[in-house]
């Protein structure tokens, strides 16, 4: 799944699915002004800063309501505008409520409802993971069936150099990525990729591809899909994940297992509200040699 890209929010809403249990809440409770505020605040998270002209056109309301509504947040303290060059910004006060959101769970709360969806679909266990500095920390894990292995714990912390905590890598600013292969990188199983080399071209894979299927790097025997999931800044916030051992991960399943994860990553990036595309398709990695069916790779080796 690419970067998100700015649309207006009348292309958004057509984009946006039916997502999980929302049965009980209907556009009969909207109040369009709150609507409005909203994509306007989704607007300033994107492309601030930025004239009143972008944002009401990036928000898909008038000018006069995007005035009016950004003179009300100013107020408030939730926008500001610099009167030199007349753009406007978010203002200091949305870092308590970022600060409170992240605190309160709101992240793992949000994707509870669509990692059940996705392991129940898939029968496999799901894991959503987010970077902290230099490692990934598993924010949570759902087991569709007791009897599944378990490969991590919530609260669990691994470099981001091998298996899925490479895709946060791949999404991590530059100066991240250069200090993490700069560094000695500890190897976990014989399949573990520690050179740097290596590894900085397989970001540029994963960026380019969306998603990351890795086997080995961490725990023998396991193997990941995983997608990045997007917040309304267009930034990598999370990656969402299925693994299961390699005796159910022979092909064509990685393939069917990509798209369900994709989907899922899609939805929750919007209910974050990110603007996301559809995924993009499955590219067949290049094996070593015809052999017996194995785990499909696309990002790590065989």
């Amino acid at each position: 799944m690419p970067a998100a890209k700015p649309r207006p929010s009348a292309a958004r809403a057509a984009a946006r699915p039916a997502e999980p249990a929302e049965s009980g809440k209907t556009a009969e409770y909207n109040i369009a002004a709150v609507d409005r505020a909203l994509d306007l605040l989704e607007a300033l998270a994107r492309i601030a800063p930025a004239t009143l002209a972008a944002l009401a056109d990036d928000a898909g309301c008038t000018r006069t309501a995007a005035f009016r509504l950004l003179r009300t947040l100013e107020a408030r303290g939730f926008a500001v505008q610099d009167e030199a060059r007349g753009q406007w910004r978010l203002g200091a006060r949305w870092a308590i409520l970022g600060r409170a959101a992240q605190d309160q769970g709101a992240l793992v709360a949000t994707a509870n409802g669509f990692m059940a969806e996705l392991g129940n679909a898939a029968g496999e266990t799901v894991e959503l993971r987010g970077r902290d500095g230099l490692e990934s920390e598993t924010l949570a894990v759902f087991q569709p069936d007791p009897a599944l292995r378990l490969y991590t714990s919530a609260g669990e912390r691994k470099p981001l150099h091998a298996g899925v905590p490479r895709l946060l890598l791949a999404y991590a600013p530059e100066a991240v990525q250069t200090q993490m292969l700069a560094q000695r990188l500890p190897r976990f199983t014989p399949a573990t990729r520690t050179d740097p080399a290596w590894i900085a071209a397989d970001l540029q894979r994963i960026r380019s591809r969306g998603y990351l299927v890795t086997s080995d790097e961490v725990s023998p025997g396991a193997v990941s899909v995983a997608v990045p999931v997007f917040d309304a800044s267009g930034q990598v916030v999370a990656a969402l994940s299925v693994t299961a051992p390699s005796l159910r991960m022979r092909a064509p399943r990685p393939r069917a297992l990509l798209a369900q994860v994709q989907d899922a990553a899609v939805r929750l990036s919007r209910r974050l509200g990110a603007t996301v595309p559809d995924a993009p398709p499955y590219v067949e990695p290049k094996t070593r040699a015809a052999s017996a069916p194995r785990p499909m790779l696309a990002s790590a080796p065989a």
